[in-house]
């Protein structure tokens, strides 16, 4: 852990496939800013400030763990429908985390050629960080939080939408 803490800025990166739901749905789960408890293991989300689906949006998160709080506070920095890509920033929390800047995109499944290659059922997400080293964590434990909460992500979303379409 001595020589990744050295490090001026940690790079995360985690992609994810969403089987069976289209990009547009998956964007629209992304693009609500506020309501990220109805993806992720976490107990409250909502609008802390600013205007929903504009720049500036402040949202809190939270969440308890035998029986300690963790918080934080995100600011939405840009959003870009046609690209389907948002990025924010960690503006306050009690986890360590110092100029946290993230960026998350829906992209077309990869496909391998074929009949199907332009049908793409399902799509991915992926998930992009930059922050300052964070105190007690090595960098392989940032890349597995964002993983592990992608991944989850994922599994809400696939259970909440790929049967229902047609």
């Amino acid at each position: 852990m001595g020589e990744e803490n050295k490090a001026t800025k940690w790079e995360g990166k985690a992609i994810v496939e969403v089987r069976g739901t289209e990009e547009e749905i998956v964007w629209s789960v992304l693009e609500d800013f506020c309501n990220l408890q109805k993806w992720l293991p976490i107990d409250s989300c909502y609008k802390f400030e600013g205007v929903e689906g504009e720049p500036g949006l402040v949202r809190y998160c939270a969440s308890t763990k035998k029986g300690i709080v963790k918080w934080f506070k995100e600011k939405l920095l840009t959003i870009d429908h046609a690209q389907r890509c948002l990025s924010y920033e960690i503006v306050d929390n009690n986890m360590g985390f110092k100029n946290y800047v993230a960026i998350m995109k829906v992209l077309p499944l990869q496909t391998n050629g074929g009949d199907d290659a332009n049908k793409s059922v399902g799509c991915m997400i992926e998930w992009e960080c930059v922050c300052d080293p964070i105190e007690g964590w090595s960098l392989q434990d940032l890349h597995s939080y964002i993983g592990h909460f992608l991944k989850c992500m994922a599994n809400k979303i696939e259970l909440a939408y790929s049967n229902n379409q047609t």
